[in-house]
C-alpha cells in the first residue's frame, strides 16, 4: 500500500465521529448496521452522518448495501487490517523482541518452560 493511500485513509478517520463509526461497524461484524442505528447513539443528525459515512466509503473503509428501505453499512475488514498492517506489520521483521508481547507478526506466545524437580518445586 502506498503512503499516499495510507495518508488518505487515516485522514478520512481523523474525526471523532468517524472513528466511532468505524468502531461501531467493526463491532457489528460482517452483518453491518443501518445508518439510523449508527446515528442515534452518536447524537449525529442524518445529513452529518451521511457526510461522515461517505468520507469513509470514499477511501474504502466502509461499504453500503440496500436492504429494503434501509441502507446497511459494513466495515471493510480487509482494508482496515491492511491499513494497520502497513503501519505496524513490519515491526518484528528483523527482530521479534522489538515490539514486545503484543506483536502480531511474532507468532503465538508460548508458555515459559518450567522445570519441576524432585519434591515438586518449580524452577524457571
Amino acid at each position: 500500500m502506498k503512503d499516499e493511500l495510507v495518508a488518505e485513509k487515516l485522514s478520512a478517520m481523523a474525526h471523532p465521529v468517524r472513528l466511532a463509526i468505524v468502531r461501531m461497524l467493526v463491532k457489528a461484524g460482517p452483518e453491518g448496521m443501518p445508518a439510523g442505528q449508527l446515528g442515534e447513539p452518536l447524537g449525529v443528525a442524518s445529513n452529518a452522518l451521511t457526510f461522515h459515512l461517505q468520507k469513509l466509503a470514499h477511501v474504502g473503509l466502509v461499504s453500503s448495501r440496500r436492504n429494503g428501505q434501509f441502507i446497511i453499512y459494513t466495515a471493510q475488514f480487509d482494508a482496515l487490517l491492511d491499513l494497520t498492517d502497513h503501519l505496524v506489520g513490519a515491526c518484528c521483521a528483523d527482530s521479534p523482541e522489538k515490539c514486545g508481547p503484543r506483536c502480531t507478526s511474532a507468532g503465538p506466545v508460548s508458555a515459559p518452560d518450567i522445570l519441576i524437580s524432585e519434591g515438586g518445586k518449580q524452577h524457571d
